[in-house]
């Protein structure tokens, strides 16, 4: 206790309350694994930066004989049968969100589009506005849709009044990768390899979320 506090019985210094870390999903939806790293990149990133992360993936919908049909489907499902599948608890819980999922014809796939139907309580009732929102995709060639894909993704969050952390050209790192100021997309060979080297700018589209997000919690306290 200082002087001024003995002799007055107040405090000379204002007690700062310390803000709590972001939190931020990560949810992927991935038939081979392309969007499930990228989504392992973006969870390194934003905890980097100080979030605290939860990496969940979209249920799958698809039949059984579809994924047994397709060598590499069927071990990812296999492989990633511990990472949590994302709930609408999940997206009230969060501060800000990182969607990374393939394209379909220029679209969210299917199994995306069903779990945002599921969302309409959530946004009804609010819980889903300034949410920070981010979005990364993949496509099997370099002009397949993949801005597009995290457009038609960005509609959604429009409805939800969310907030679009987009990339723009904020580092030197998405020249390097593709330049896509939407989101980071990336583009996949035949064999389901990664043609663009996109981990740096994964880490970077993440960290900047989580940027945007402390912006919006500071002011909203």
């Amino acid at each position: 206790m200082g002087f001024l506090e003995k002799l007055f019985g107040t405090s000379s210094t204002k007690e700062e309350t310390k803000m709590e870390n972001v939190k931020l999903a990560v949810i992927y939806y991935s038939s081979s694994g392309t969007n499930y790293q990228m989504a392992q990149w973006a969870a390194e990133g934003a905890k980097e930066a100080g979030a605290e992360v939860k990496v969940l993936k979209v249920p799958e919908t698809a039949p059984q004989a579809a994924i047994d049909s397709n060598p590499a489907w069927k071990a990812h499902v296999e492989a990633t049968k511990s990472v949590p599948e994302v709930t609408l608890n999940d997206l009230e819980w969060a501060d800000a969100i990182v969607f990374s999922i393939p394209t379909r014809f220029g679209n969210v796939p299917g199994q995306v589009k069903q779990f945002l139907d599921t969302t309409g309580g959530l946004w009804f009732n609010g819980k889903l506005a300034n949410k920070v929102v981010s979005a990364m995709t993949s496509a099997q060639n370099p002009h397949g849709g993949q801005e597009q894909t995290i457009l038609s993704l960005y509609t959604t969050m429009h409805h939800w009044g969310a907030i679009i952390a987009s990339p723009g050209y904020t580092d030197p790192v998405i020249f390097g990768s593709g330049g896509n100021p939407y989101g980071t997309s990336v583009t996949v060979d035949q064999d389901g390899n990664m043609v663009e080297d996109v981990q740096a700018t994964v880490k970077h589209q993440a960290k900047r979320t989580v940027t945007v997000a402390e912006w919006v919690k500071k002011g909203n306290q």
